[in-house]
């Protein structure tokens, strides 16, 4: 996460970190991106959809939760959690150290998984190209600390585009979202390079004193885990080959 929005998160925390310790019996407001398929979408209907969508309305029941969900975008989204425009969030966030200085996360609800390099041609320079990545990423931080040129973008669909008209010659991303982006392609787009490991899975995120908050999910999270749906889900919208709980 950028320096800036660290020192926001924390100076905003100091201010806003009760706001659902005294109203725990409110609307719990799940904040998300809507820009991250399958993570999560705006449907046809205009409304929020994808994975998280249906694990976060699930955890919601389990922890007795009445929940409702609000879109907001990816760079200023642990700032609107630390400020109290929402209680947690769920949106893709992998689990880092970083950001767990400014936020706190429940236990993760996918298993770490790989980012990958996509390209429109196999001859492509990863070591010292142009790398596009979505901003405030742990995928942006990696080719930061490489050799190659970091090419931001607000939005994955942005990183997207600038491989295709030749902006960046390859994207950086989470391999669960650029599997149906390849495979939509058409083979335009083609995997590249090997795959990395980053982060610590994918958690909810909350403020740092929501400490009921975060047990309540963190176990709804375990009971799905301990009943197979956790890993059922993740299949449902990842495919056959994603990886889940052991």
């Amino acid at each position: 996460m950028l320096k800036s929005i660290l020192s926001l998160g924390t100076a905003m925390a100091l201010t806003a970190g009760a706001a659902f310790a005294e109203s725990h019996a409110m609307t719990v407001r799940i904040g998300t991106e809507g820009a991250y398929e399958p993570y999560n979408f705006i449907n046809d209907a205009g409304e929020i959809d994808g994975f998280e969508k249906e694990l976060g309305d699930e955890l919601c029941k389990r922890a007795e939760l009445t929940c409702e969900w609000v879109k907001n975008d990816w760079d200023s989204i642990i700032p609107n959690l630390v400020s109290g425009n929402y209680d947690i969030i769920m949106a893709g966030m992998s689990i880092t150290d970083e950001r767990d200085e400014v936020i706190d996360f429940t236990q993760n609800y996918t298993p770490p998984s790989e980012s990958s390099y996509v390209a429109a041609s196999e001859d492509v320079d990863l070591e010292g190209g142009v790398i596009a990545a979505q901003t405030a990423t742990i995928q942006a931080g990696h080719v930061a600390e490489g050799g190659a040129t970091l090419l931001e973008f607000a939005t994955p669909e942005e990183t997207v585009a600038a491989v295709r008209n030749g902006e960046a010659d390859a994207v950086f991303a989470d391999k669960d979202y650029l599997v149906p982006v390849v495979e939509e392609s058409s083979g335009e787009l083609m995997f590249v390079g090997d795959d990395v490991p980053l982060g610590g899975g994918i958690g909810i995120g909350v403020r740092e004193s929501d400490t009921e908050l975060k047990e309540k999910l963190s176990a709804a999270i375990g009971t799905m885990k301990d009943d197979g749906t956790l890993n059922e889900m993740i299949v449902k919208w990842f495919g056959d080959q994603a990886l889940t709980f052991e």
